[in-house]
């Protein structure tokens, strides 16, 4: 990730907040970044190409950003991409859950670009860190 700009994967049913997303990334400096209507067509994206950062809303028809982040983590290729969950709701239960799934982080609706920007830099720091220590915890060759 370091030396290259950071590919980002938005996923949301709605339109609107995609491109609201995508227009915050722009103004704190990340423009590159693809979208997904849902988490199935993240999932296909994920597949077929290379991000570094997933933003989902946690609500969607189908499969649900939990189920996405189940899907990450068990395919040890994904699991090592940071996903913040977005949610109009800060309900305890949903953050906790998404914490135990795997989220580097969650953000409430509304939430402005200071915000946005914060908690990208937390999770990527977060995952720096969990690398770091996994890397540690490996063995000697």
């Amino acid at each position: 990730m370091i030396g290259r700009e950071l590919r980002f994967l938005l996923v949301d049913q709605r339109s609107t907040m995609r491109r609201i997303l995508r227009d915050l990334l722009i103004e704190i400096g990340h423009t590159q970044a693809e979208e997904a209507h849902s988490a199935e067509q993240a999932w296909q994206k994920l597949q077929s190409q290379q991000f570094d950062f997933v933003i989902s809303d946690i609500t969607m028809a189908h499969l649900d950003a939990f189920g996405l982040l189940n899907r990450m983590q068990m395919a040890k290729e994904f699991g090592h991409i940071p996903v913040l969950v977005v949610s109009a709701q800060a309900r305890r239960a949903d953050i906790i859950l998404a914490t135990q799934r795997g989220a580097a982080g969650f953000i409430v609706k509304p939430f402005t670009r200071a915000t946005l920007e914060r908690k990208i830099a937390l999770a990527l720091s977060h995952t720096a860190r969990a690398r770091a220590q996994k890397h540690d915890a490996s063995p000697a060759p």
